[in-house]
């Protein structure tokens, strides 16, 4: 069995990477074949308590007090850069034991975020060291990298209009959707300079297209990757 074939798609919150994703995966299938569709934080069992943890900090802890697993007068207190990217790398490094698996079975698979999202939210976002995340990075992924990243890209203004009339594939309205906007501006510039800085893996969308036409163009640049 020859080994698979890694895509990511990557981008700000409301760029419609869940759908795409979903679609892309679907479309595979039909065309005969094995495609795995996963997501991070939250690709695995244990992935899923992290995501909750850290995308919706204070109803896991009520959550938690209701099981009788924390004091019931505890609040959620803020939660600095570096817990997040432990947090998620911690995640990364369960899920990559799984896409290694998928991987060396010959799927396709297909991942909501992998770790050039740590490098974009905790790195140009929040300002933490880019080189501590890449070392961090490379820990959790033990060298696994994408073969193809798409970047759906698309303004701070229309991801958050497209949020007020309803998230992306009904998904819950988290932690860091609630960021400032600069917040948000620094993680597109970060997405985009991460593109700019590996064209032979990324390829740059333009997600305020219709959902069908960014579908076409999604799988335009997948299907010239896997010869289809």
């Amino acid at each position: 069995m020859t080994d698979g074939y890694f895509i990511t798609l990557e981008g700000p919150d409301g760029s419609g990477k869940s759908t795409q994703a979903r679609l892309l995966a679907e479309r595979l299938r039909a065309a005969g074949r094995h495609a795995r569709l996963t997501r991070e934080p939250g690709g695995t069992p244990l992935g899923c308590v992290m995501r909750a943890v850290l995308l919706h900090p204070e109803a896991t802890l009520e959550a938690l007090a209701q099981a009788g697993l924390a004091p019931g007068d505890m609040q959620a207190e803020p939660m600095l850069p570096l817990t997040e990217a432990l947090l998620l790398s911690a995640d990364r490094a369960q899920h990559v034991a799984r896409l290694r698996e998928w991987l060396a079975a010959g799927d396709v698979v297909i991942s909501d975020r992998y770790a050039d999202a740590t490098l974009a939210y905790q790195g140009y976002g929040r300002g933490y060291d880019l080189a501590t995340l890449r070392a961090l990075q490379a820990m959790a992924t033990g060298g696994l990298a994408p073969d193809l990243t798409l970047l759906l890209d698309l303004s701070v203004e229309e991801g958050q209009r497209r949020k007020r009339v309803g998230h992306e594939d009904g998904e819950e309205i988290n932690r860091l959707d609630l960021e400032q906007r600069d917040f948000q501006e620094r993680v597109r510039a970060g997405y985009l300079a991460l593109a700019a800085a590996e064209p032979q893996r990324w390829v740059t969308l333009d997600a305020r297209a219709s959902m069908g036409a960014l579908a076409e163009q999604v799988w335009a640049a997948a299907a010239l990757q896997l010869g289809l």
